[in-house]
């Protein structure tokens, strides 16, 4: 019986021309979506292979000026000499640290258009390249991109509500409800055939497009993980749409009429999707306000004019903390302002620390309200797990900073010893030089974030579900 209403029910979509025309602008806006997100992915490498072959170039140079400059076939000066550790850590010889596009990236741009992806590390302290100036236009910042999640979040509900807004009470308007109703076939099962019959269309139309445009796009599916985050996607669509879906059935189980239900249900989607995370990201910003970018430039201006001032006395003061490393004698060839540099360098981190603190702890303190309150809205929870999965959200970028700090520190720890102790580089110390691979974040963090949100997605389902069914026992046919 299933069958055949499902068959009958699809003859009716058939002559009704409005819903693939519907769907056929939602697969376009999918496609368009993956087509972007793509883009956004080739983007980020081939910046990332540029900027790698720029090092790869620059190193090489640097290694025959060092052989002409050691055969005394060059002279050049102290602060361009290759060879003086100070000069080529702090610029010559700088290393790009990159996090490359996740196997999934097509899957949403999220907010990889907004952090920086690559940083070229120096011996200087990690906030005068980590906070660098964004070169981006704003206006596209603004506005964000139009990817792969955008056409999830916000158009798939609308397509789905334009589908089952009007499921049973067109049926009743028309009069043809209490005929269906009077051969041997319930209410509920009408609805579901109808329902499932709605939901196998829409749900091939966005997930087969998504998935062909993102293989198309050049996804790394063979990647570790590749496949499994995949299927989660899969699962936060699934269960993304079926909420709407239930909240259609809900809706025509009130018995109103068919205006009506769309009105009301375009209000919950403006609220659900619109209106609630805007008002959260609001709210977030007003409770742990981040101090100012602006704060902390002048933070760092302040802390380095005051360092300069002291000169001498933190040079002093820093040898005294570390007398390792004072030199072994004074026949260097390196300049003064190497030393001296190392000790404000440190000065200067000491004294802007409070200020970077500050701005870590609220911005931990806006990700745990998030975390609290994002189930508040289906829309909220499945766009923090397609970020995930995409990786492009807030966890992967912390866990891409921690690795850029742990290099940083590397790439001093080589460098400063040899500074102070007035070392002139040779090609074998270019060899040992610290390299910096990314490390992928760990593949069963992310999947048991992306489960508890598959979790949160259920629990509006069945709240919804169980009492629309209760609803329609109760629904009047006539009347």
């Amino acid at each position: 019986m299933l069958a055949q209403i499902m068959k009958y029910e699809w003859r009716n979509l058939q002559a009704d021309r409005m819903p693939f025309a519907v769907a056929a602008i939602l697969g376009l806006a999918i496609a368009y979506g993956a087509a972007n997100g793509s883009n956004w992915v080739r983007f980020q490498q081939s910046n990332i292979d540029a900027a790698l072959k720029e090092q790869s170039t620059r190193m090489s140079s640097i290694r025959a000026e060092m052989a002409k400059l050691n055969a005394g076939e060059k002279k050049v000066s102290a602060f361009a000499d290759p060879r003086l550790p100070q000069s080529f850590g702090r610029n010559m010889g700088l290393h790009y640290v990159v996090m490359p596009p996740a196997p999934l990236g097509s899957l949403a741009v999220g907010q990889s258009d907004l952090q920086p992806y690559y940083f070229k590390v120096s011996t200087n302290s990690k906030e005068t390249f980590v906070n660098n100036d964004e070169i981006e236009n704003p206006v596209h910042l603004l506005a964000g991109r139009f990817d792969l999640a955008f056409a999830v979040l916000y158009l798939f509900p609308l397509v789905i509500l334009a589908f089952s807004y009007n499921i049973v009470s067109a049926e009743k308007e028309a009069g043809t409800l209490a005929l269906a109703l009077s051969q041997p076939v319930g209410l509920g099962r009408l609805i579901t055939a109808k329902v499932v019959l709605r939901a196998m269309f829409v749900f091939a139309v966005s997930i087969l497009i998504s998935v062909a445009g993102v293989a198309a796009g050049g996804a790394a599916l063979s990647a570790e993980g590749a496949l499994p985050r995949l299927l989660l996607w899969v699962g936060v669509t699934v269960l993304y749409g079926a909420f709407w879906f239930v909240l259609a059935i809900g809706m025509n189980a009130l018995g109103r009429s068919s205006a009506t239900n769309a009105m009301v249900l375009a209000g919950v989607w403006l609220l659900l999707v619109v209106i609630i995370p805007a008002v959260l990201n609001v709210a977030v910003k007003a409770m742990y306000p981040v101090p100012s970018r602006i704060e902390l430039i002048q933070a760092i201006r302040v802390a380095g004019e005051e360092s300069t001032r002291e000169g001498s006395k933190l040079l002093a003061r820093y040898m005294e903390d570390h007398p390792e490393m004072a030199p072994a004698g004074s026949s260097g060839s390196a300049p003064d302002f190497g030393t001296l540099l190392v000790a404000l360098n440190d000065a200067t981190e000491r004294k802007v620390r409070p200020v970077l603190a500050r701005f870590d702890h609220q911005l931990q303190q806006q990700q745990q309200f998030v975390e609290r309150f994002r189930y508040v809205s289906p829309a909220i929870v499945a766009q923090s797990a397609i970020q995930d999965l995409a990786g492009s959200g807030t966890h992967r970028y912390q866990h891409f900073l921690a690795q850029v700090d742990a290099y940083h520190r590397r790439w001093r720890d080589y460098f400063v010893p040899r500074i102070l102790r007035k070392q002139q580089l040779t090609g074998s110390d270019l060899d040992l030089l610290p390299q910096f691979t990314y490390q992928q974040e760990d593949n069963a963090a992310v999947m048991w974030r992306c489960t508890q949100a598959l979790g949160s997605l259920c629990v509006p389902l069945i709240l919804l579900g169980v009492p629309a069914m209760l609803a329609l026992r109760r629904y009047r046919v006539a009347g």
